[in-house]
């Protein structure tokens, strides 16, 4: 049995969780995930996995 876990589910998963515990931290956490969902779409999923 495979399991293929993808980066982006996993850093809206951590993000939400910093959010909730943090609500301070808000526009930090959104930019920082919006520029690494960025980079995922220009360079793909492959490079930051291998």
């Amino acid at each position: 049995m495979n399991l293929h876990i993808t980066l982006a589910p996993l850093l809206a998963l951590i993000a939400g969780i910093l959010i909730l515990l943090m609500p301070r931290l808000l526009n930090f956490i959104v930019a920082l995930y919006l520029i690494v969902i960025g980079l995922i779409g220009l360079f793909g999923t492959g490079h930051f996995l291998r």
